[in-house]
């Protein structure tokens, strides 16, 4: 059976990429990205994207790719915003046909495309820009604001809580906790790659090498030209770092090794009790377990 929507998920360097393309060449599907980084452009080897190392076009070897590399860094984009791009495409692949291929480990992303979003208050620009301005300056201030309920310390997340709180007065949770509308793909295929431990340790551990080689060095110079915040993508405050002559090579590797490990146990932890998978897959060989 071929369902007309997948989602393929699993902590970083779990193989989802390859997975997901595999089966896209098996069942003829089009590939959409449901990472919260890989979004960007300029970054591709930074945010393990399937273009790095690659021109950014519209296909890898004939499977269509979507959403991946179509924003620049400096821009923000809502929970909300995807949600509609991802629409766009997953309509666009199901009336030509094709199953469409939800691709990434964004916990938001993957949850509003299943369940849907809760209603949020419309910010005025100049809040918005506050809240940025507030997180850029002093984040672990900015989170005081908010009070030690509020758990995300990403500088994305936290600054539309603080632009939700500063417009409305209100937490976002009592907005998040309202009924939700806007599911894409509530009876999607959802299938998770999770590899042990110890397995995605030692694959860590020999990527993260082989990005800074392969490009994420000049990608750190261009996070810091735009002026975009390095702490939005794991790996690149590491990097920017190095690249100022802060730290070392050997530093920035180890760090950055050590948080990418960090996010794949926060990763994991979410699969395991946000995530109502219909196949569990050790590794990423068996196509014949989803189709």
């Amino acid at each position: 059976m071929t369902y007309d929507a997948y989602i393929i998920t699993g902590p970083t360097a779990s193989g989802k990429s390859d997975f997901a393309h595999r089966l896209a060449e098996r069942i003829g599907g089009v590939i959409i990205n449901c990472d919260s980084v890989q979004i960007y452009r300029g970054i591709e080897n930074i945010a393990a994207s399937p273009f790095a190392g690659r021109d950014i076009t519209p296909d890898i070897d004939g499977i269509s790719y979507r959403l991946f590399s179509i924003l620049d860094l400096s821009e923000q984009i809502s929970v909300a915003d995807y949600l509609e791009m991802a629409r766009r495409e997953y309509q666009d692949a199901t009336s030509h046909g094709r199953p469409a291929i939800f691709v990434g480990g964004t916990g938001y992303y993957i949850n509003a495309l299943v369940n849907g979003i809760s209603p949020m208050p419309d910010i005025d620009a100049n809040i918005r820009q506050q809240a940025r301005d507030m997180v850029s300056a002093d984040i672990a201030d900015a989170r005081k604001i908010l009070g030690p309920d509020f758990k995300p310390t990403d500088p994305q997340r936290t600054a539309r809580a603080l632009e939700v709180f500063l417009q409305t007065g209100r937490h976002i949770t009592e907005f998040q906790s309202m009924p939700r509308s806007g599911a894409i793909i509530p009876t999607a295929r959802k299938v998770l790659i999770n590899p042990d431990a110890n397995i995605l340790r030692t694959r860590i551990a020999q990527r993260i090498p082989k990005m800074l080689a392969g490009g994420a060095e000049s990608e750190a110079r261009l996070i810091i030209n735009a002026g975009w915040d390095p702490r939005r993508a794991i790996g690149a405050q590491q990097l920017c770092e190095f690249v100022r002559g802060e730290i070392s090579r050997d530093e920035c590797i180890n760090s950055w090794v050590t948080k990418t490990n960090q996010y794949a146990k926060r990763q994991r932890t979410w699969f395991r009790t946000q995530f109502n998978a219909d196949v569990i897959l050790n590794g990423a060989a068996d196509i014949d377990a989803v189709i």
